[in-house]
């Protein structure tokens, strides 16, 4: 049985790479927190297509680590053991630096870091017993060019970046692969403050002219714990269209 954990499974991104994993065979523990109606909507379609046994949704706030903890102890309780982790869930902050309190750049740095550390530290132990793992964290474009009125959402993905590069390196032993997913600008409802004049301004500046999907961020995500891509590790892949070029 391949079993893998998702998080921010309300996101784009997130329901995209749920409804892949299970469509390949995973069952999946599904964490949302705010996006309730998408969380049962993306869990009516799996059923829908005969796929709902497949998913477990588990309402966490990553903002806690209460629910942090609750969340990997769902996972090794029901399943045994998680052959895959995807840390998809992040938050965003739009706002001037010299504005920012300490509390909104904790809340940024909470969900978008340190849940990603701790799922990643407590799922490892199995997973290095088992000599066998995928870990994968979310990072953004914005973590290595970073973003102009988003320092803490550039900060807090390029922790990412960085966390996969030293991770990678400590397990490199251990049968667990640890990778990244730097994704462009994606057609999701993150982007939804962006106005249609701004939206074509940013497509302008894409060579590949338009927004990324959902989907091939989450064909990228599997792949990367695929079989596939067994000789891949403390990598980060970017998915922009050619943005960053």
């Amino acid at each position: 049985m391949k079993v893998a954990l998702i998080t921010g499974a309300s996101g784009g991104i997130g329901g995209a790479t749920v409804k892949k994993f299970v469509s390949e065979g995973y069952f999946v523990l599904a964490a949302y927190n705010n996006g309730e109606r998408n969380a049962e909507k993306l869990l009516k379609s799996l059923e829908n297509s005969g796929l709902g046994g497949r998913v477990t949704l588990f309402k966490a706030d990553l903002n806690r680590e209460k629910d942090v903890r609750a969340l990997s102890e769902k996972a090794v309780k029901d399943f045994g053991h998680v052959d895959a982790l995807v840390n998809c869930a992040g938050i965003d902050l739009y706002k001037l630096f010299t504005e920012t309190t300490e509390k909104e750049w904790d809340d940024v740095f909470n969900v978008n870091v340190k849940a990603a550390f701790m799922l990643s530290r407590d799922l490892l132990k199995g997973m290095i017993e088992r000599k066998s793992g995928k870990i994968v964290f979310v990072s953004s474009v914005w973590g290595s060019a970073g973003a102009s009125m988003e320092a803490a959402y550039s900060a807090s993905k390029a922790a990412l970046i960085g966390l996969t590069k030293a991770l990678a390196k400590e397990v490199s032993t251990s049968g667990v692969n640890v990778n990244c997913v730097s994704p462009g600008v994606i057609d999701t409802p993150m982007n939804d403050c962006f106005t249609e004049e701004e939206k074509h301004a940013v497509k302008d500046e894409i060579p590949l002219g338009r927004f990324g999907t959902a989907e091939e961020i989450a064909e990228l995500i599997y792949f990367l714990c695929s079989p596939a891509a067994a000789y891949i590790t403390g990598q980060t892949i970017t998915a922009d269209g050619g943005f960053a070029l």
